[in-house]
């Protein structure tokens, strides 16, 4: 993974982003889907995560956290 220094940490180029976590068929946010490809990302030297309050009604942090 290419990284840049930014504030003395080095960040993955690449980030992951939470505005579109993958859901269940009643619009909630899949968490088992969510953990696996959050592993994924770390496994692959994704150390940047993009997240904001208004991402799926603000569940996307809650799931982001779980996920890590």
């Amino acid at each position: 993974m290419i990284t840049n220094e930014f504030q003395g940490k080095q960040l993955s180029r690449l980030g992951f982003g939470t505005m579109r976590l993958p859901v269940k068929a009643d619009g909630s946010i899949d968490e088992a889907q969510v953990t696996e490809v959050v592993a994924y990302a770390i496994g692959h030297g994704v150390n940047y995560f993009d997240t904001a309050w208004p991402y799926h009604g603000g569940k996307s942090e809650t799931a982001l956290a779980k996920a890590l």
